[in-house]
C-alpha cells in the first residue's frame, strides 16, 4: 500500500498588486456656448469701435450666461485692460485661473492678462513669477 501524501499547504495569499495608476484624464478645453460667443464677438465690434462701455456690459451680459466660463473672464480682462483699470483686469484674470482648472489653453491666456495687469500696476517682480508658472510655457 502506497502511504497518502501530505496535502500541499494553500498557497499564501498573494500581496496585492499595486492599483496600477489611473490614465490621466485628456486636459480640459473650455468652449463657448452659441449665445455666449455672439455676444463675444458683438464686444470685439463694439471695443474696435471704441466703444469700452459697451463692450464690458455685452460682456457681462455673457457672464451672467455662464458665470463659471473663464474665457468670459478673460475677455473682460482684457476689456478692463484696454480701459486702463489693471486692477479690475487683475482680478478677472485671478478668477479666470481658478476657473481654468485642466485647461491649459485658457491658463494660458488667463495667465498673460494677469501678467499684463500687474505689469500695468508697476509689479514687475509679481509679473515675473507668473510668467515662470509652469501653465505659462
Amino acid at each position: 500500500m502506497v502511504p497518502p501524501q501530505p496535502t500541499p499547504a494553500p498557497a499564501a495569499p498573494s500581496a496585492p498588486t499595486p492599483a496600477s495608476p489611473r490614465p490621466q484624464a485628456p486636459p480640459r478645453e473650455n468652449h463657448l456656448s452659441p449665445a455666449t460667443r455672439s455676444l463675444v464677438a458683438q464686444a470685439h465690434t463694439l471695443l474696435t469701435h471704441g466703444d469700452i462701455d459697451g463692450a464690458s456690459a455685452t460682456l457681462d451680459r455673457a457672464l451672467r450666461i455662464e458665470p463659471s466660463n473663464p474665457l468670459l473672464w478673460i475677455e473682460l480682462g482684457r476689456v478692463r485692460l484696454v480701459d486702463g483699470n489693471a486692477h479690475q483686469a487683475e482680478v478677472c484674470a485671478r478668477k479666470a485661473l481658478a476657473l481654468a482648472s485642466g485647461d491649459p489653453a485658457a491658463q494660458t491666456q488667463a495667465g498673460r492678462v494677469l501678467v499684463d495687469a500687474l505689469r500695468a500696476q508697476g509689479r514687475n517682480q509679481e509679473a515675473e513669477q507668473v510668467e515662470s508658472r509652469p501653465y505659462m510655457h
